[in-house]
């Protein structure tokens, strides 16, 4: 059986989730993906666009290659991360800029309950799994300490920027949004869709679809043939990301990109050895409330399963 017009609503939603969750730098849309059960839908659905949908079209009509691609799930999700992306992206500058601490307890709570749930789901621990998980943490931990690159703003690079995002944006645990400071792309990409220039959003988006399509294929080959092993190295991403959402943090270095002075490096502190408020009491009450919303999550998911019986694909 298909799926109804309130399934297509429900993953709107969580294309909504996956948005919000990608325009922060350091917290992962896919890890929101894993969490709502879409994930290897995703990931199989992305991985299948190639030339034989062509033909599918040209043999047996659009409806044959509507049905392959898995066309409504893409638009519903793409609709609930675009209208996410123009619109939670104002609301997140403006909390990292004033509420840090508090935005960055939050997401702590979520990714850490991330790090379980993504865990529980490999059904056999060998020794490759769990060097897989210890490489993967110490990779995403290094990333985390990168100091932050130089603004640029070419039509090439931009390009290139979204490319490389998108990769990280469907890992659960790396952040297509930090990759993207990384790569001093973030801030012109952020005043790009503030001011709704549609020129550098459409190349972004284009790099953006570039990577995605090359980047699910060895994804898709990855979940089918080391399953197990690819969600131990994904559980150690997630865990490796979180010295980059810790709430508490002493800039060692900043420096001026045009008229504004950004940070470019710094790092965790405990909550008693940071300077000024530190919000303790708030910012656990927050990392407990993200905590809670991913095992309430899970529990929803577990009492309704979505299935995939739209794509026989998947």
């Amino acid at each position: 059986m298909g799926r109804k017009i309130k399934d297509y609503f429900t993953i709107g939603l969580k294309g909504m989730a996956m948005g919000a969750a990608d325009t922060v730098p350091g917290v992962s849309g896919g890890t929101i993906a894993f969490i709502s059960g879409i994930y290897e839908e995703l990931i199989t659905t992305i991985g299948n666009v190639d030339y034989a949908l062509v033909t599918e079209w040209k043999n047996k009509g659009f409806a044959a290659f509507w049905e392959k691609l898995n066309g409504s799930f893409i638009v519903a999700l793409l609709t609930g991360v675009l209208i996410s992306v123009f619109t939670f992206m104002r609301l997140a500058s403006y909390l990292l800029e004033h509420h840090p601490i508090l935005i960055w307890s939050f997401f702590f709570g979520l990714v850490i309950a991330s790090i379980w749930f993504v865990a529980k789901q490999i059904t056999q621990w060998k020794i490759a799994n769990f060097i897989g998980l210890i490489l993967g943490a110490i990779l995403a931990f290094y990333i985390t300490t990168l100091p932050v690159g130089a603004s640029n703003d070419s039509y090439m690079y931009l390009f290139m920027s979204g490319a490389i995002a998108v990769c990280a944006m469907i890992l659960p645990g790396i952040s297509g949004a930090f990759i993207l400071v990384l790569l001093g792309a973030y801030e012109t990409i952020t005043k790009a869709v503030h001011d709704f220039d549609l020129k550098k959003v459409a190349v972004v988006g284009l790099g953006a679809i570039t990577g995605l399509l090359l980047f699910s294929k060895v994804l898709k080959w990855l979940f089918q043939h080391y399953k197990n092993l690819t969600l131990a190295v994904l559980t150690g991403f997630i865990a490796g990301s979180l010295n980059k959402i810790w709430p508490w943090k002493h800039v060692l270095e900043t420096k001026m990109f045009g008229d504004k002075e950004k940070v470019i490096n710094e790092e965790s502190v405990l909550p008693w050895n940071f300077n000024g408020e530190s919000y303790l009491l708030y910012a656990g009450l927050l990392m407990l409330a993200g905590f809670l919303l991913i095992i309430i999550l899970e529990k929803v998911a577990e009492e309704k399963p979505e299935g995939n019986a739209a794509n026989p694909n998947v």
